[in-house]
């Protein structure tokens, strides 16, 4: 019986035109080859396009002997895990954000499922913005905050929450992204910091996946684009995308850090990463600043690409490196993401649940190696 609720489960998901399964895909550099088709890969999170530059993984391997390639921690941190790798890039990661202290995770879903729920209780107010990620939804969802979600980017409706609920609570958090992971869209952390200045019991929370190494003259975030990096109070960002690698941070004050390592469940009830993991994030970062260009040249091809999709009728949000092409229903989409596969171009449909009914869309995540020729010919193809 309950294995025909699942499998009528799925057989709704498949008539939604809702289903998923697992790609099969060869990767060539930048490019993908699915069911013998290649094609430019326009969903990746790579945004600089560093998992593509072999010589920077030729230089690093320089650095690496049999006797320094660790492949596994075998422990949690708080046990034998705690490798010189990882004290050595917290640091780097504190000294490039001018910051306190920095404290690393095993993934962005590490960080967002614990550090709410080890930073909030009963006398919490949690207010997010309604478009954050589902990582950040489900460690509100294992706190024990109330949660009050707020309109996206409507600063007019938390400022009303704020003077409606500052009184009830010991202390109310703002949960935000910087770059929204599925819009493009970008928040105004400027005004955030200036509404948490409003009240004593305000913390701020940022999470800069999207945006770590695409924006700041140091590809630090936004935050440092906007420069409010002291500001924010729990300010995070992963390795995973833009720097090429596994992996999450935190920068916070020093008493924050040592809160989370005491009682931070998915920080100390997990195997830590493999140290070779964290010496190649290292290597990466020490090469930050000096992708300005890669930076420039990506933000110059997202707003062409952007350009063109609003010329041609689509509500495009986007401020980023990520650029949906909103077509409305699933099978819609699904049809437009194939006809684009048969011309060349990877692209992905994003379907409900992970956006809502109605709202499915090609998400173009665009990355530096791309050049503007490629997108010259994507653009004809979605006016043709």
């Amino acid at each position: 019986m309950i294995l025909d609720s699942i499998n009528q489960e799925l057989l709704t998901l498949k008539e939604k035109k809702n289903y998923r399964s697992l790609p099969q895909l060869i990767h060539n550099g930048r490019d993908v080859t699915v069911d013998g088709r290649r094609m430019l890969n326009l969903s990746s999170n790579d945004y600089l396009g560093l998992a593509n530059e072999v010589s920077l993984r030729e230089a690093f391997l320089k650095t690496i002997t049999p006797e320094t390639f660790l492949p596994t921690s075998s422990s949690s941190r708080l046990l034998t895990g705690n490798f010189t790798a990882y004290q050595e890039l917290e640091q780097q990661l504190a000294t490039m954000f001018g910051a306190e202290s920095a404290l690393l995770f095993n993934s962005g879903y590490h960080a967002n499922t614990g550090i709410l729920p080890a930073v909030s209780d009963a006398r919490t107010l949690i207010l997010a913005d309604k478009l954050v990620h589902a990582s950040l939804i489900d460690g509100i969802r294992l706190s024990s905050a109330k949660c009050i979600r707020y309109r996206h980017n409507d600063l007019a409706q938390l400022r009303r929450l704020l003077e409606e609920n500052h009184g009830m609570y010991e202390k109310i958090i703002i949960v935000t992204e910087s770059i929204f992971s599925m819009d493009g869209d970008e928040a105004d952390l400027q005004a955030l910091v200036r509404l948490k200045h409003d009240y004593a019991n305000l913390l701020l929370y940022v999470d800069e996946a999207h945006a770590f190494g695409a924006r700041g003259e140091k590809g630090l975030g936004c935050a440092e684009e906007q420069n409010c990096i002291n500001d924010i109070d729990f300010l995070v960002g992963t390795f995973g995308k833009a720097a090429a690698s596994a992996g999450a941070y935190i920068i916070c004050r020093q008493t924050i850090r040592e809160y989370l390592i005491n009682k931070m469940r998915t920080f100390i009830f997990t195997t830590a990463l493999p140290p070779v993991n964290i010496q190649w994030t290292a290597w990466v970062l020490k090469h930050f600043a000096d992708f300005r260009s890669k930076r420039e040249h990506l933000l110059q091809i997202s707003r062409k690409l952007k350009e063109a999709l609003t010329e041609k009728g689509y509500n495009c949000p986007s401020v980023s490196h990520i650029v949906p092409m909103v077509v409305g229903a699933s099978e819609d989409t699904i049809r437009k993401a194939e006809e684009l596969q048969r011309k060349g171009f990877y692209a992905l449909p994003v379907r409900p649940p992970t956006v809502p009914e109605g709202t499915s869309r090609i998400r173009f995540s665009l990355t530096a190696d791309i050049t503007e020729k490629e997108i010259d010919t994507l653009i004809e193809i979605i006016n043709g």
